[in-house]
């Protein structure tokens, strides 16, 4: 077990170290926001983690504003966050042990081209700008004030013509929806959006970087499998 997860601290130490009341502890656990282990006598106990996850949420709402709504989305996407390192390191493991010292010999091979890398590369059809700024908005139920407001705030990204024109793929128009279901559905203010939206791009693009990674050592690996290599290295080496 993470030294980080071990289950160590009561819930009034707890609430002590994130400065809150106790009851405030059971309110988040209620809302699922944080899941305490429990004692052989039903005990709470807290763990380090989730004394992090605990300042987190209170930044959230008393710095941010955000409401619980949003707070639950933040704290899912962090875990998905935290879950796909955890997958990675798990297989990127498995993966060098199946190579062994192999793998060192094997040194640093071409890695596989990032999603945003390698000359030809086809434009994800998601991400081609296609829609002017009046479409867009009449697509996901908006004002084009609106998306022009969720521009300054550094939400939405538009694409530019050479004539200063915008244009929104089909990437954005998910994302301008997306905003939509939390600033309208949930209640979300305009902070915690922000916070979402950076963590699902985190999300991507460490998905993205992982797979990748991943490949490149499964192809190491079937290089150094391939059938007839072994032999022939065995050759060379009774030649010399």
């Amino acid at each position: 077990m993470d030294k980080k997860d071990r289950p160590v601290y009561i819930i009034s130490v707890a609430a002590e170290l994130v400065d809150m009341h106790p009851q405030t502890l059971r309110l988040y656990e209620r809302k699922g926001l944080i899941q305490p282990k429990r004692s052989g006598g039903k005990t709470r106990l807290y763990s380090e983690r989730d004394v992090e996850k605990l300042r987190e949420i209170r930044r959230l709402t008393q710095e941010l504003g955000v409401n619980l709504a949003g707070v639950e989305e933040i704290m899912k996407l962090r875990d998905e966050l935290w879950a796909l390192e955890q997958r990675f390191r798990e297989e990127a493991e498995r993966l060098k042990q199946e190579l062994g010292e192999k793998l060192e010999a094997f040194k640093t091979p071409p890695a596989l081209p990032a999603p945003s890398e390698g000359k030809g590369k086809k434009v994800n059809e998601k991400e081609r700008p296609v829609y002017i700024i009046s479409v867009a908005a009449d697509i996901v139920g908006m004002h084009p004030q609106t998306l022009r407001l969720y521009e300054r705030e550094g939400l939405v990204a538009p694409s530019r013509t050479s004539g200063k024109t915008r244009l929104y793929s089909e990437r954005d128009v998910e994302k301008l929806k997306e905003i939509r279901r939390l600033t309208q559905e949930l209640g979300v203010n305009l902070a915690g959006v922000e916070e979402i939206i950076r963590l699902r791009d985190e999300l991507d693009i460490q998905q993205n970087r992982l797979e990748s990674e991943i490949a490149r050592l499964r192809l190491a690996l079937l290089r150094e499998l391939k059938p007839g290599k072994s032999d022939e290295k065995k050759a060379k080496s009774s030649a010399s």
